[in-house]
């Protein structure tokens, strides 16, 4: 799926005459041919917006967001999206989670049971079927939220900070099975974070956002195969030009990452 923003800008009101927020200026970026592609900014600078307008779950102010060319209108089959705190169902266990979607879409029942046991494998989540999201830790939530968009089979996933609340070392453990899957189950990515190690570890190319209103700074292509490695010369160079974006950016308080 081909995501395109064309000199996209959201703005927001305020009650009773208070004037309005600029979230977003002029956005102008794609993604597509199965493509993965960070966002990358300090927090407030409309990551997220971005991604809200992609899946339609809000509308432009000016500009346009385009899916395979056709104008976003609202929610659409083949767009899945990941949030950062999981928003999974906490009655359901972990394979009525993962089969929610494929029993909306009326899937046949023994459909549901191949695809949920399967993701469930890739995932990493045998023996935890019948678990509750209270009986999961952080990381393995994030994985059931992963299969369950993924068992949809889409045509492009907005991830929007998925792994901002797991530790460090599950941390890089999902971000190294997110690109098996990927690699395995091609389709477009529009992923959002602040982690500079994480874009340049995931990314095909990465977007630079500046503080509110969030505008494209840059978009740095990373160019070398996976897996990669962060001490590779290449990786560390990628990164070294990523900080040198953000010294140059005028602060806007949003502290020290981007």
């Amino acid at each position: 799926m081909n995501i395109q923003f064309s000199e996209v800008s959201k703005e927001y009101g305020f009650a009773q005459g208070q004037g309005k927020l600029k979230a977003l200026d002029g956005i102008c970026f794609g993604a597509g041919g199965d493509e993965f592609v960070c966002l990358l900014g300090p927090s407030g600078c409309g990551k997220s917006t971005l991604l809200k307008l992609a899946a339609g779950l809000e509308s432009v102010t000016s500009g346009r967001v385009l899916l395979d060319g056709e104008p976003v209108a609202g929610p659409r089959p083949g767009c899945g999206m990941v949030f950062q705190d999981y928003a999974l169902f906490p009655w359901l266990t972990v394979e009525r989670n993962i089969a929610f979607g494929l029993e909306l879409r009326r899937a046949r029942p023994e459909l549901i049971q191949e695809l949920v046991a399967r993701f469930i494998g890739l995932v990493g989540l045998n023996g935890f079927e019948k678990s509750l999201p209270s009986q999961l830790s952080g990381g393995m939530k994030q994985r059931v939220a992963l299969a369950r968009a993924l068992v949809l089979a889409p045509d492009a996933l907005l991830m929007d900070e998925p792994f901002g609340a797991l530790d460090s070392f599950t941390r890089m453990e999902m971000q190294e099975e997110l690109i098996k899957l990927w690699q395995r189950q091609p389709f477009t990515v529009v992923f959002v974070t602040h982690d500079i190690e994480e874009a340049v570890y995931l990314a095909d190319r990465i977007v630079v956002m500046t503080p509110r209103p969030g505008r494209v700074k840059a978009i740095i292509p990373v160019s070398f195969a996976r897996p990669r490695h962060r001490t590779d010369e290449r990786f560390i160079a990628v990164r070294n030009h990523l900080l040198d974006q953000y010294e140059r950016t005028p602060k806007d308080g949003a502290g020290a990452a981007l």
